[in-house]
């Protein structure tokens, strides 16, 4: 199932299921946005502090809830933090099944954005969150305006050099995001694996976060799941401004041990791009051209 785009001077929704928002910094956001054009809906609970570090569950999944049911909201979005994962018991996914709209979150939000899909059917957008606004890059801007008010991209758009550590061809659902949140779902009921699927995994760390022992954990956190064995092809986006030969090798040995191609780019993650990535949508990654095309 995919949502109908986005159109120009569209109503856009924000909540925040993961961090407390600033109004100074989040009237930057909507002003920035309202400067392209769009119409904002910041949702009822945004700038709640019910438990000092964030509002409680209820409240920001009411938030979600309340973006999904208005009718004049076209776009879900939000970024990252912690806690997204309290709001899954909470979301009325039959409201999302009745009421189909573009989702887009960042970080943390990997948790509801996979959920939801996993749940629904419904197709959800990974790579952007509202902070980008106003400043928000040409690559990154393309990125919103391609995948969440055009919405006819077939193919990946990269902004970097593609690093080969595996080579092949894979198809599959993509599914994934910030690699800790991804590990963690893996097998809930908000996330079960399908054994009689095939999957593309994106994922992406950051140094800034945990080194490489700490992401090697999650990476194998994943395989301990069962859920490698589904997984026909993986993309990791960016991890530090430098090359980091320790994660490459250890990319290159997850590829080797599943016989899938593995590819290392800069083109989403927490660094300077921002690209996004359509969860549910069946895609095919070619590690000898290299191309994600979906």
């Amino acid at each position: 199932m995919i949502a109908k785009c986005l159109s120009p001077g569209g109503k856009i929704g924000i909540c925040s299921p993961s961090h407390i928002a600033d109004r100074e910094k989040y009237g930057r956001i909507a002003a920035g946005l309202r400067e392209r054009g769009y119409r904002v809906l910041e949702a009822d609970n945004l700038y709640k502090d019910t438990y000092g570090y964030l509002s409680a569950p209820r409240e920001r999944a009411a938030d979600f809830n309340q973006l999904i049911a208005d009718p004049a909201v076209e776009l879900v979005f939000f970024g990252g933090g912690e806690g997204s994962n309290e709001l899954l018991p909470y979301i009325d996914y039959e409201a999302v099944r009745r009421n189909p709209k573009r989702i887009c979150g960042f970080s943390d939000g990997t948790t509801i954005l996979n959920a939801v899909w996993a749940m629904t059917g419904l197709e959800t957008y990974y790579g952007q969150s509202p902070s980008l606004f106003p400043d928000i890059s040409a690559y990154d801007e393309e990125q919103f305006r391609k995948h969440l008010v055009e919405g006819d991209i077939k193919k990946h758009i990269p902004n970097s050099p593609w690093q080969v550590q595996t080579a092949g061809a894979g198809t599959g659902i993509l599914v994934g995001g910030y690699a800790r949140n991804v590990a963690l779902m893996l097998g809930s009921r908000y996330f079960p694996i399908d054994r009689d699927r095939k999957y593309i995994l994106f994922i992406e760390d950051h140094e800034q976060f945990g080194g490489v022992a700490y992401v090697s954990a999650m990476l194998t956190h994943i395989e301990l799941s069962g859920f490698m064995g589904s997984v026909t092809g993986l993309i990791f986006g960016n991890y530090s401004d430098e090359p980091h030969p320790e994660l490459l090798a250890r990319l290159k040995r997850l590829g080797e041990r599943y016989g899938i191609p593995v590819v290392y780019c800069d083109d989403f993650g927490h660094g300077s791009n921002h690209a996004i990535f359509p969860i549910g949508r069946t895609a095919t990654l070619d590690t000898g051209k290299p191309e994600l095309v979906y």
